[in-house]
């Protein structure tokens, strides 16, 4: 299935769409749309949309950490129900730390809670394929930075990647 799957910059106009997505794949935490559309516009470089007929299947957000340029931070991936269990998530990533643009790229960072097994799967598949480490700590605590609202985030890191 991923072989007629279209990768590509996201654009503005997919914010409304990408918000539906990630509304459909819990446990993701929903943005507002506006959220979406600025992902979809100011950090197109570091995204990515995944479209099969038309219909977008899968979004990568991410950004690079203004305070470590050589780091690319996946803010969420999601892919829809009718994508799913094929490798389009790590297909995604995958292809965003290629773009010519990633070539100083040496790190990845994310944020998983505890629970989330496809995530944590998804991110020592990437650190195997790679030959690199995955480590963690306490990114965002549940009770310090969420008031109890959410489960501790951990920080995931991936790298380093040889350029």
């Amino acid at each position: 299935m991923t072989t007629n799957v279209t990768l590509r910059k996201p654009r503005p106009t997919d914010g409304h769409a990408v918000n539906r997505l990630i509304a459909l794949c819990p446990p993701l935490d929903t943005n507002s749309t506006y959220c979406n559309l600025l992902q979809c516009s100011h950090f197109a470089d570091t995204s990515v949309c995944a479209e099969l007929n038309g219909a977008l299947v899968g979004f990568v957000s991410g950004y690079r950490l203004p305070a470590q340029p050589d780091t690319l931070f996946i803010w969420q991936v999601a892919v829809g129900e009718a994508a799913r269990g094929q490798g389009l998530a790590r297909t995604m990533v995958d292809h965003l730390i290629q773009r010519p643009a990633e070539a100083s790229l040496r790190w990845l960072h994310t944020t998983i809670t505890n629970d989330n097994d496809a995530s944590w799967a998804l991110f020592r598949r990437i650190a195997a394929a790679h030959d690199t480490d995955i480590t963690h700590s306490v990114g965002f605590e549940e009770k310090l930075h969420f008031d109890g609202r959410h489960a501790t985030e951990m920080l995931v890191q991936v790298g380093p990647f040889q350029n």
